[in-house]
């Protein structure tokens, strides 16, 4: 195979704009500015090629499992490109995802609200922290 001269490196080229485009679409929909069930349904150029794990694991708070969790719901391959995804797909996911509360837009409490809010309940009716085998509720060892 003979390349034409000034071909590898247009190709080069092509794919640090690529990487750039998908950098910068990474980053709009970590910081919420983008939707991922629009960018599934819209399929711009630069997520193209993105595998749809890829694409939901760039939200905030989404890592592989609760990506592999609801690519299992929909029975759908976590390798599977964005290009490749027929119009039912597509519309499938979108549909899920909008259905699913926004977690990442959830206000997280404050260090002091955690510390004011009310013990949770134990396993054995008592409220307060855990202790392990063999320690009273103070944590300190108990020789019985």
């Amino acid at each position: 195979m003979v390349l034409a001269p000034g071909q590898p490196l247009r190709a080069l080229e092509r794919a640090n704009e690529v990487r750039l485009a998908r950098a910068q679409l990474k980053r709009a929909v970590a910081a919420g500015i983008r939707q991922v069930a629009d960018i599934v349904l819209e399929c711009p150029w630069e997520a193209e090629s993105m595998t749809v794990s890829e694409l939901l694991m760039s939200q905030s708070r989404w890592g592989r499992a609760r990506c592999r969790r609801l690519l299992v719901s929909i029975d759908m391959a976590e390798g599977k490109r964005l290009e490749a995804l027929t119009e039912r797909q597509r519309h499938c996911l979108a549909a899920v995802l909008r259905a699913r509360p926004d977690h990442s837009r959830a206000r997280s409490r404050t260090a002091g609200e955690r510390a004011s809010a009310p013990a949770r309940p134990l396993s054995n009716g008592r409220r307060g922290r855990r202790t392990g085998a063999g320690t009273d509720a103070a944590g300190a060892r108990s020789t019985a």
